[in-house]
């Protein structure tokens, strides 16, 4: 049976684990032909089981916070597939919880490398392949976060993706590009295989880090975090063709938590 994505080529990156994850295995389930992108080698062990399961699939580790890097993969799927019909940009996430004025400037620039750039230079280098064969989706994934206590920076970059995808989908609008984004909310997921943040939390990050979750389920209408199959299901959905008039739109994904 024929699914939403049967002969589509996705690019998802961050796909090794928690939410690219999720998005890789349900588009695999629908006929999607993969090119996982993630900078940890837990994403050759993704291709592996997805292969597994009668997918295509293209494993590439890249450090996609860096615009050469991004590129260079970017022109590998392009040689690899002959096309990107659907883009996922995942990358990013919170590396420190606390007050703005206990960041400092390094912590800052690392948050908004992390959670800004891969989506900006993942739309940068797919965009022109795009417009050469007629078009193509991107869902970025960003935050509800963007109105959030303890996460300045990351909201900041947040802000940022937000502010990406409504331009983007306004200049390229008349080439049969759809640009859009989810919001996600806290979201329940198993433990990070590499903590984004190594360091041992001291007494007072962990206050700081509870905070941000007792604030993030009292934003909830549901009171609850989502599960990663929920996150995976509002992004396939716009990716897909039933959302094909759908874009510039940043659908949360928060149980009612409007960021």
């Amino acid at each position: 049976m024929n699914g939403r994505f049967t002969g589509k080529v996705m690019v998802v990156t961050g796909a090794a684990q928690g939410i690219g994850r999720a998005v890789a295995e349900r588009a695999a389930a629908e006929g999607a032909r993969l090119a996982l992108i993630d900078r940890a080698g837990y994403v050759w062990a993704r291709q592996e089981e997805l292969e597994k399961s009668g997918a295509e699939v293209l494993a590439l580790r890249a450090d996609l916070e860096q615009w050469q890097a991004t590129q260079r993969a970017i022109n590998k799927v392009q040689a690899h597939y002959g096309r990107i019909d659907v883009l996922i940009n995942n990358v990013g996430g919170t590396i420190w919880a606390r007050p703005f004025t206990e960041y400092s400037s390094q912590q800052i620039e690392a948050e908004v490398r992390r959670s800004l750039f891969p989506a900006l230079w993942g739309c940068r280098a797919v965009l022109p392949l795009m417009l050469a064969q007629g078009g193509g989706g991107i869902v970025n994934v960003s935050s509800t976060a963007t109105a959030g206590i303890n996460r300045v920076p990351y909201s900041a970059s947040k802000g940022g993706v937000n502010a990406l995808t409504r331009s983007l989908a306004m200049e390229y609008a008349g080439y049969n590009i759809r640009i859009n984004a989810t919001a996600p909310g806290g979201t329940e997921a198993p433990p990070r295989l590499t903590p984004r943040n190594q360091e041992t939390a001291s007494d007072q990050e962990q206050s700081w880090y509870q905070q941000v979750v007792d604030q993030t389920c009292t934003a909830s209408l549901l009171h609850r975090y989502g599960t990663l199959a929920e996150q995976a299901a509002a992004i396939l959905f716009l990716a897909s063709d039933e959302a094909s008039y759908i874009t510039g739109t940043v659908l949360p994904v928060a149980g009612g938590d409007l960021g």
